[in-house]
């Protein structure tokens, strides 16, 4: 079998040329830009534009980041590329106002789109989803590449290449996925089919500031002065768990990833490649590079009688809850929950924190990724 490869891309801070020879020195190694896309086809670029933020605070995907790409295709004569992300909250217009990527697409002459209107793609194929509703636009573009950030996730543990293509799900049929497939082993199942049915042919993960604790809105940044690219999400996520200490199996969209056909978790299988063109081992590059301190949820979840029987008497499972001196009761929590009658609410008034109704609770963390002032945690 062909190993996957991953390219580790050092980078110390957002220098603009750093970057951009960072980026096409790894792009050279994956086959070159011809061998992924044609001159004619139609271009869609997709960052993680979870929500309105600082760009220090690691929300999104570095602009300089999605410049330096947008640099390479345009000196490639790629001339037909937009950007887009069905956002969290907002818009994309909105979300990358003022962080400097909307000056980089003024730049370069490329539009951000809004999108407009949701369509049903038929995925008879899916294990566990047999369609999506996609944006209008998406489905015009040929080629999709996919520019994620590092991340911790509270659901699945972490967010990169595999879970940044849930923003390829148009508005609000986000939060309608997330009742469909409530746990974190459908979830990412869900997730391997997304990626299968859009097929990004690329994918790039800014880490050179990452996102640890209580990602993947409100945690704290922390440099790991990296960027990885690949063509296999499920290598490149595998190389992200590598360098965080975090056992990749762990990872629900790295385990049916692999099962399931979209890429390569087994380490044996990866190969990771530097610049230079050289090989560097798994090892090597942890001790390099990793960072075992990193704020992950590392716990190994049990499958026996007692879990199952705390399971279904809703015992010892991760909860969200509001630190009530943070909380300012602006409803976001309300308003990006997903279940029908809410089980976050107002329930004794909009000048007081929102309550928790955890029989209604499914877990998915909405909540908790869009506050604005970090006053959902998980435990």
């Amino acid at each position: 079998m062909e190993k996957s490869r991953v390219v580790l891309i050092p980078c110390e801070e957002y220098e603009e040329e750093q970057i951009y020879r960072g980026l096409r020195d790894g792009l050279e190694l994956l086959g070159g830009l011809s061998s992924l896309i044609r001159k004619d086809e139609k271009i869609l670029l997709k960052p993680n534009l979870l929500k309105k933020a600082e760009v220090e605070k690691a929300v999104i995907t570095h602009p300089v980041v999605v410049g330096a790409m947008i640099r390479i295709l345009r000196e490639a004569e790629y001339g037909d590329i937009v950007l887009a992300d069905s956002c969290g909250t907002g818009t994309t217009s909105k979300v990358i106002a003022g962080t400097g990527m909307d000056e980089y697409l003024k730049k370069y002459s490329v539009p951000a789109i809004d999108y407009s209107k949701g369509i049903q793609v038929p995925y008879p194929q899916g294990t566990q989803a047999k369609s999506f509703v996609l944006p209008e636009e998406l489905t015009r573009a040929d080629c999709v590449i996919s520019l994620c950030k590092m991340k911790t996730h509270a659901l699945e543990r972490i967010t990169g290449a595999v879970k940044n293509s849930y923003g390829f799900v148009y508005g609000k049929n986000k939060a309608v996925g997330h009742t469909m497939y409530p746990s974190a082993d459908s979830f990412a199942r869900m997730l391997v089919d997304l990626n299968r049915c859009v097929h990004p042919r690329l994918y790039i993960m800014d880490g050179i500031v990452a996102m640890e604790g209580n990602g993947p809105g409100s945690g704290d940044p922390v440099p790991m002065k990296v960027m990885l690219m690949s063509r296999d999400p499920v290598a490149l996520d595998t190389v992200f768990c590598h360098l965080i200490h975090l056992k990749p199996e762990l990872v629900p969209t790295n385990y049916h990833g692999e099962k399931m056909g979209l890429g390569i978790s087994r380490s044996s299988d990866l190969e990771v490649m530097l610049p230079d063109g050289k090989e560097i081992s798994l090892e090597d590059m942890v001790e390099q590079y990793g960072k075992a301190d990193f704020n992950v949820d590392r716990t190994v979840v049990r499958n026996n009688i007692w879990t199952r029987m705390a399971r279904a008497l809703n015992l010892f499972q991760k909860k969200p809850y509001i630190d009530n001196e943070k909380c300012i009761s602006c409803g976001v929590c309300v308003n990006s929950c997903p279940v029908p009658g809410k089980a976050v609410r107002f329930r004794y008034g909009k000048g007081k924190p929102p309550v928790y109704d955890y029989k209604k609770c499914i877990r998915c963390f909405c909540c908790q990724e869009m506050c604005p002032r970090k006053a959902i945690q998980v435990k």
